[in-house]
């Protein structure tokens, strides 16, 4: 399969500057760009709430957007609730589902991988409600344990919260197993497919897990919009998160009764351009294929290993086939400067936790330097990161 050649689809990257830090925000290709700017500048109105013919269409387009993320996850429409991002969606289902199911005595299982957004909103439960949490640990390739999962999982745990990709190691769950060992002792599960939807294709109905979260500004899409899928049976027994205008079927001073899932979860006016910019951000990678976006990373990972490897000093964190994300110490040197004297030389990467302290802990390490891959990066990018550390041991030598 050839690499990959869309550099030029984005124009927020110079020529000779090397992006490599995808796994924090992804840049923005131009047909992404031009449905912002024609939602913005020609087709704008509200939605939801006029009559008059545009607010209808955007309507239209907000509502297709939503079909659209849902074939993309491979649910049904009723069943995606657009968020701010993954970190709104997973603080929904724990204030939703976990802060209304879970007692006293209950558990949480989470593993030490976890990026913070997927262990403190479950702490904030646990502690409101009593509940306690457990941590699977990492295999010695630094995957998550799932045979240590299944020795620790009892009929006390009602929730699994896991991330598909990890966002420091580029480690893959196996997502399809960990949900059969979740519902194996009657638990719940939630999947974190940040970095996971960006590179390969999911399918929640096969995955068969309860509530998946993703964000749009990693697939390529802006910033400020994310989608929360989830079986509809259970978002359709939780309470509403935020009350406001849209969220409700009738007010009176007396009572108010709440529209079905998914507008029950979307109080006030949305991100309507959001949502279009996601939907076109869809298009753009299912145009490419996942599969060659999957293959095109895995290629990076590779060759970026093998560079990497070659340098004494440099240590190596994660399995040799993660997705997307090298991460890395160099010996002697603290990660932000490895960082400083890469952006000298016009390379661009991701320095510190990684909003993974417990994992930086596990490690034994204060912070990791992270280069992480797109659609746009190419061997020139992993040619320059190389020289670049090389210089750096070259500076601290």
């Amino acid at each position: 399969m050839r690499p990959l050649d869309l550099l030029a689809d984005f124009p927020a990257i110079p020529r000779g500057w090397h992006y490599l830090d995808t796994a924090a925000t992804s840049q923005k290709p131009q047909p992404v760009l031009d449905a912002i700017n024609r939602a913005y500048g020609e087709t704008y109105a509200t939605v939801h709430r006029g009559v008059y013919q545009r607010s209808a269409d955007m309507t239209l387009a907000y509502e297709a957007a939503r079909k659209r993320v849902a074939k993309f996850l491979g649910g049904r429409e009723e069943e995606v609730v657009f968020v701010r991002g993954a970190t709104e969606g997973i603080n929904l289902v724990a204030q939703c589902w976990a802060g209304t199911q879970l007692k006293a005595g209950d558990r949480i299982l989470l593993s030490t991988l976890e990026h913070h957004s997927n262990i403190v909103p479950w702490q904030m439960v646990a502690e409101r409600v009593g509940a306690e949490i457990d941590v699977v640990p990492l295999t010695a390739d630094q995957r998550i344990d799932l045979d240590a999962m299944a020795a620790m999982l009892t009929d006390r745990h009602k929730l699994v919260a896991l991330a598909h990709v990890s966002n420091v190691l580029g480690s893959v769950l196996d997502a399809k197993r960990a949900t059969a060992l979740a519902h194996k002792v009657g638990a719940k599960i939630l999947l974190d497919g940040c970095q996971a939807v960006p590179r390969m294709p999911v399918d929640v109905a096969e995955i068969g897990c309860d509530f998946y979260v993703m964000s749009g500004h990693k697939l390529y899409g802006p910033t400020g919009i994310g989608a929360l899928w989830g079986r509809y049976e259970l978002l359709d027994a939780m309470p509403p998160y935020q009350g406001g205008g849209s969220m409700i079927d009738r007010v009176t001073f007396a009572k108010t009764t709440y529209a079905p899932p998914p507008g029950r979860f979307e109080a006030g006016t949305p991100h309507i351009v959001g949502v279009v910019g996601l939907h076109a951000a869809i298009d753009y990678v299912e145009g490419i294929g996942l599969e060659r976006i999957h293959a095109h990373e895995t290629a990076l990972v590779t060759q970026a290993r093998e560079a990497l490897s070659q340098l004494n000093s440099v240590r190596l964190f994660g399995p040799a086939d993660s997705a997307g994300i090298v991460s890395f110490a160099v010996e002697g040197v603290h990660p932000h400067d490895v960082a400083t004297i890469l952006d000298e030389a016009n390379v661009a990467i991701r320095a510190g936790h990684h909003c993974a302290q417990p994992l930086m802990d596990s490690l034994g390490v204060p912070a990791t330097a992270r280069a992480s891959f797109g659609v746009y990066n190419g061997a020139s990018d992993i040619a320059a990161l190389v020289a670049g550390i090389e210089r750096v041991t070259r500076i601290f030598g």
